[in-house]
């Protein structure tokens, strides 16, 4: 999920992680959006709203990165979910054919730290927990 602010240039990106498994109940509610998608290059699904994700941990990594598609504009906020979650063989061939018609060659391959810090953040911890 991406955020953009008022301000072009900030910009934050919320990931969730996922393995195959049972079926990801915020994909099944925009199921037939997904499905419109198919051959097209964009298709408006309405607001989601956040809250609805299931954040299977309260631990998140946060780290300054960049977009992972062209043009992978520099300074992007990220914020990663720590825990795995689960997303049905189905749904990732739905989510395929929605965005593989133009998104072929658009995933940048992993990055360097190049001295980037990478924070644990946990309620656990009295303090984030730097990584680099």
């Amino acid at each position: 999920m991406l955020h953009r602010s008022p301000n072009p240039n900030n910009k934050a990106v919320v990931a969730l992680l996922f393995k195959i498994g049972r079926p990801n109940p915020l994909l099944s509610k925009v199921h037939k959006g997904l499905e419109s998608m198919i051959g097209t290059k964009e298709t408006q699904l309405g607001l989601t709203d956040p809250s609805e994700i299931k954040w299977s941990s309260l631990k998140f990594y946060r780290y300054i990165g960049s977009l992972t598609t062209p043009p992978c504009t520099e300074g992007v906020i990220w914020t990663v979910n720590e825990m795995v979650n689960t997303v049905s063989k189905e749904q990732l061939e739905l989510l395929k054919q929605a965005v593989y018609d133009y998104a072929k060659m658009n995933a940048r391959p992993s990055q360097l730290l190049n001295d980037r810090d990478i924070i644990l953040n946990s309620p656990l911890l009295r303090q984030p927990v730097l990584r680099n």
